[in-house]
Protein backbone atom coordinates (compact mmCIF):
# COMPACT_ATOMS: atom_id res chain seq x y z
CA UNK A 1 0.00 0.00 0.00
CA UNK A 2 2.65 2.25 0.74
CA UNK A 3 4.41 1.69 -2.44
CA UNK A 4 0.89 2.63 -4.13
CA UNK A 5 0.71 6.11 -2.85
CA UNK A 6 4.21 6.81 -3.15
CA UNK A 7 3.76 6.35 -6.89
CA UNK A 8 0.32 8.23 -7.20
CA UNK A 9 1.99 10.88 -5.00
CA UNK A 10 5.25 11.04 -7.70
CA UNK A 11 2.21 10.50 -10.44
CA UNK A 12 0.67 13.71 -9.27
CA UNK A 13 3.33 15.98 -8.89
CA UNK A 14 4.85 15.07 -12.75
CA UNK A 15 1.40 15.86 -13.81
CA UNK A 16 1.61 18.99 -12.06
CA UNK A 17 5.34 20.54 -12.77
CA UNK A 18 5.89 23.02 -14.45
CA UNK A 19 7.21 22.44 -18.16
CA UNK A 20 10.33 24.15 -17.16
CA UNK A 21 10.79 22.58 -13.48
CA UNK A 22 14.36 20.90 -13.33
CA UNK A 23 14.41 17.18 -13.61
CA UNK A 24 13.70 15.63 -9.98
CA UNK A 25 16.10 12.13 -9.15
CA UNK A 26 14.83 8.88 -10.29
CA UNK A 27 14.02 6.91 -7.36
CA UNK A 28 15.25 3.51 -6.91
CA UNK A 29 12.76 1.20 -4.32
CA UNK A 30 15.20 -1.87 -3.73
CA UNK A 31 18.64 -1.86 -1.69
CA UNK A 32 21.91 -3.22 -3.43
CA UNK A 33 23.03 -6.67 -2.56
CA UNK A 34 26.56 -4.94 -1.79
CA UNK A 35 27.66 -1.28 -1.08
CA UNK A 36 30.32 0.56 -3.06
CA UNK A 37 32.23 3.62 -1.46
CA UNK A 38 29.96 6.24 -3.90
CA UNK A 39 26.43 6.53 -4.83
CA UNK A 40 26.40 7.85 -8.36
CA UNK A 41 22.24 8.06 -8.58
CA UNK A 42 20.68 9.69 -5.82
CA UNK A 43 18.96 7.69 -3.38
CA UNK A 44 15.24 9.34 -3.05
CA UNK A 45 12.82 8.42 -0.59
CA UNK A 46 9.07 8.28 -0.38
CA UNK A 47 7.14 11.16 0.07
CA UNK A 48 5.60 11.62 3.44
CA UNK A 49 2.60 13.17 3.89
CA UNK A 50 3.69 16.50 6.51
CA UNK A 51 1.85 17.53 9.22
CA UNK A 52 0.75 21.28 10.03
CA UNK A 53 1.12 21.87 13.76
CA UNK A 54 3.45 19.85 16.60
CA UNK A 55 1.75 18.85 19.87
CA UNK A 56 1.81 22.11 21.22
CA UNK A 57 -0.11 23.66 18.24
CA UNK A 58 2.91 25.27 16.70
CA UNK A 59 3.45 25.35 13.07
CA UNK A 60 6.29 23.12 11.78
CA UNK A 61 8.92 22.39 9.54
CA UNK A 62 8.58 19.15 7.84
CA UNK A 63 10.79 16.82 6.04
CA UNK A 64 9.03 15.19 3.30
CA UNK A 65 11.91 13.38 1.17
CA UNK A 66 15.63 13.41 1.07
CA UNK A 67 17.98 12.83 -1.78
CA UNK A 68 21.61 11.36 -0.89
CA UNK A 69 24.88 11.11 -3.59
CA UNK A 70 28.37 11.15 -3.02
CA UNK A 71 30.46 8.75 -1.66
CA UNK A 72 31.11 7.69 2.42
CA UNK A 73 32.15 10.68 4.28
CA UNK A 74 31.37 13.47 1.11
CA UNK A 75 27.44 13.28 0.46
CA UNK A 76 25.18 15.65 -0.38
CA UNK A 77 21.38 15.29 1.00
CA UNK A 78 18.82 17.42 -1.14
CA UNK A 79 16.36 17.87 1.49
CA UNK A 80 12.60 18.50 0.89
CA UNK A 81 10.74 20.51 3.24
CA UNK A 82 6.97 21.58 3.88
CA UNK A 83 6.59 24.49 6.06
CA UNK A 84 4.11 26.83 7.17
CA UNK A 85 6.31 29.69 5.88
CA UNK A 86 4.66 33.42 6.13
CA UNK A 87 7.72 35.97 6.22
CA UNK A 88 10.57 36.53 8.54
CA UNK A 89 8.26 35.82 11.54
CA UNK A 90 7.98 32.33 10.38
CA UNK A 91 9.77 30.48 8.36
CA UNK A 92 12.16 27.68 8.24
CA UNK A 93 15.37 28.68 9.03
CA UNK A 94 17.45 25.30 8.65
CA UNK A 95 17.60 21.34 8.35
CA UNK A 96 20.28 19.47 9.95
CA UNK A 97 21.45 15.79 10.02
CA UNK A 98 22.64 14.74 13.39
CA UNK A 99 24.05 11.52 14.39
CA UNK A 100 21.47 9.43 16.03
CA UNK A 101 23.56 7.39 19.03
CA UNK A 102 25.36 10.44 19.72
CA UNK A 103 23.40 13.53 19.14
CA UNK A 104 25.86 15.33 17.41
CA UNK A 105 25.56 17.77 14.72
CA UNK A 106 27.02 16.81 11.75
CA UNK A 107 25.99 18.86 9.50
CA UNK A 108 23.46 21.77 8.97
CA UNK A 109 22.30 23.76 6.06
CA UNK A 110 20.86 27.22 6.77
CA UNK A 111 18.26 28.73 5.24
CA UNK A 112 18.54 32.25 4.79
CA UNK A 113 14.70 33.32 3.87
CA UNK A 114 11.77 31.86 3.88
CA UNK A 115 9.67 29.85 1.20
CA UNK A 116 6.18 31.83 1.30
CA UNK A 117 5.36 31.08 -2.32
CA UNK A 118 7.37 27.71 -2.55
CA UNK A 119 6.25 24.88 -1.21
CA UNK A 120 7.26 22.63 -0.30
CA UNK A 121 11.06 22.97 -1.22
CA UNK A 122 14.24 21.42 -1.78
CA UNK A 123 17.76 22.94 -0.83
CA UNK A 124 21.16 20.38 -0.91
CA UNK A 125 23.70 20.96 1.53
CA UNK A 126 26.99 18.99 2.38
CA UNK A 127 29.51 17.63 2.74
CA UNK A 128 27.99 15.60 5.33
CA UNK A 129 30.37 13.46 6.90
CA UNK A 130 29.19 9.77 7.47
CA UNK A 131 29.67 6.93 6.55
CA UNK A 132 27.05 4.88 4.28
CA UNK A 133 25.64 2.71 7.66
CA UNK A 134 26.03 5.52 10.24
CA UNK A 135 22.82 6.28 11.55
CA UNK A 136 21.62 9.64 11.57
CA UNK A 137 18.42 12.35 11.70
CA UNK A 138 17.36 14.90 9.27
CA UNK A 139 15.16 17.53 10.65
CA UNK A 140 14.32 20.73 10.05
CA UNK A 141 13.82 24.16 12.58
CA UNK A 142 10.90 26.61 12.94
CA UNK A 143 12.44 30.24 12.95
CA UNK A 144 11.53 33.01 13.48
CA UNK A 145 9.07 34.64 16.82
CA UNK A 146 8.39 30.69 17.61
CA UNK A 147 11.77 29.50 17.15
CA UNK A 148 11.65 25.04 17.82
CA UNK A 149 11.41 21.56 16.21
CA UNK A 150 8.75 19.60 16.07
CA UNK A 151 7.80 18.91 12.47
CA UNK A 152 8.23 14.96 10.80
CA UNK A 153 11.83 13.77 10.38
CA UNK A 154 13.52 11.01 8.82
CA UNK A 155 15.81 8.50 10.11
CA UNK A 156 18.27 5.90 8.82
CA UNK A 157 21.18 5.62 6.88
CA UNK A 158 22.13 6.17 3.35
CA UNK A 159 22.37 2.33 2.82
CA UNK A 160 19.37 1.63 3.60
CA UNK A 161 17.30 4.78 2.98
CA UNK A 162 15.38 6.56 5.57
CA UNK A 163 12.20 6.67 6.92
CA UNK A 164 9.65 9.25 9.02
CA UNK A 165 10.59 8.42 12.41
CA UNK A 166 9.66 10.46 16.32
CA UNK A 167 12.58 12.38 17.09
CA UNK A 168 14.57 10.80 19.52
CA UNK A 169 17.21 13.57 20.04
CA UNK A 170 17.90 17.01 22.42
CA UNK A 171 17.52 20.17 21.06
CA UNK A 172 20.57 21.49 19.08
CA UNK A 173 19.55 25.30 18.86
CA UNK A 174 22.45 26.85 20.63
CA UNK A 175 24.80 24.71 18.28
CA UNK A 176 26.75 27.07 15.54
CA UNK A 177 26.28 27.36 13.00
CA UNK A 178 23.16 29.31 13.62
CA UNK A 179 21.24 31.89 11.22
CA UNK A 180 22.11 35.85 11.51
CA UNK A 181 19.29 36.90 10.02
CA UNK A 182 16.39 36.78 7.76
CA UNK A 183 16.22 38.36 3.82
CA UNK A 184 12.86 38.13 3.09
Amino acid sequence: MRRFLYLLIVLLAACNAAPDSPEVPSTSTSVPETVSESVADPVTEPVVAPVSTNPADLPVADLVSVAVTGEAGNYTFAVTISSADTGCEQYADWWEVADIETGELLYRRILAHSHTSEQPFTRSGGPVPITPNQAVIIRAHMGGLQSHYGGQVLGGTVEAGFEPMADPLPSLETVEPLPTGCAF
